[in-house]
């Protein structure tokens, strides 16, 4: 049987909820994308620690049990990567095997090219960053940050019934979620509130970045990391047209696609994702 326990980590002046598989020394920590949680990855961490590993997991800041940011502030990437540096070294005093989904591929690769010395590995699940945007004027792409920021923070949310009305609405996105991991996760990423419940998940997350993204740049820090990288990405996932220009840039790398899975990997096919990590961890260990 696989134990779990849960803590409240500080790093970077936020609590950051944290969660741990098995009792072997924490060597993977997996780092979830926009809008996910920790809990997201139990499926995978259970198979993980079968395979010997120490796992751990966190909620990224605005995400889940982990605080906000406080007033005035803002989400950028260089924030998590900030966390990451806190975080770490508080969950595993060795190198470690870091995974990266979308957005959390993003910020690994951020931490990875600058920091890669704390790790034995990266690996990016459908994480090698976003399409490249569409050239806007800077002035247009600011007024329009504005104006959903204050949107948002104008917006009054209607509760959610309970958690069979959050599963309905995640499968907007994943019209595939089954009952049983679907209400596993609305349960972790729903809070009660007066009328029913609400996402866990801080509301200026569903706001436009005040700086769009550039694949140039983000390119830059793909040819900075040295350690051996795994990219792996779903067959029907969110896939990118220069993909293999990106991975091109990476110096150590491997890519695998899994077969008829979408772009939530690690929800809906926890036992293949997991094989091709145990794998990949085994041939680059201590």
């Amino acid at each position: 049987m696989v134990t779990t326990r849960e803590d409240m980590v500080t790093a970077n002046g936020l609590q950051h909820h944290v969660v741990v598989w098995g009792d072997h020394p924490v060597d993977v920590v997996l780092c979830h994308g926009f809008l996910d949680i920790a809990w997201s990855f139990d499926g995978v961490a259970r198979e993980l620690v079968q395979a010997g590993h120490g796992v751990a997991s966190f909620d990224w800041r605005g995400h889940g049990q982990t605080d906000w940011i406080g007033a005035g502030g803002y989400y950028h990437f260089p924030d998590y990567v900030l966390d990451l540096e806190g975080l770490l070294p508080q969950l595993s005093r060795h190198r470690i095997h870091l995974v990266g989904h979308s957005m959390g591929g993003s910020a690994c690769v951020m931490y990875a090219a600058a920091r890669p010395e704390k790790l034995r590995t990266l690996s990016l699940i459908e994480g090698i960053g976003p399409p490249e945007m569409e050239p806007r004027d800077p002035a247009a792409h600011l007024r329009a940050w504005l104006d959903g920021v204050a949107k948002v923070r104008g917006k009054t949310h209607a509760p959610m019934k309970d958690e069979a009305a959050a599963l309905r609405r995640m499968r907007f996105q994943n019209p595939e979620l089954p009952d049983e991991l679907g209400l596993f996760l609305a349960s972790k990423s729903t809070t009660a509130v007066e009328g029913g419940l609400q996402w866990t998940f801080d509301p200026l997350h569903k706001t436009f970045s005040p700086r769009p993204f550039q694949a140039d740049l983000f390119s830059r820090l793909l040819e900075a990391i040295p350690v051996p990288t795994l990219v792996i990405a779903g067959e029907q996932g969110l896939r990118l047209d220069d993909e293999q220009a990106r991975m091109s840039r990476i110096r150590d790398h491997r890519f695998v696609e899994l077969a008829d899975v979408g772009h939530m990997i690690h929800w809906f096919e926890p036992q293949r994702l997991s094989s091709e990590l145990a794998a990949f961890f085994a041939e680059h260990g201590p």
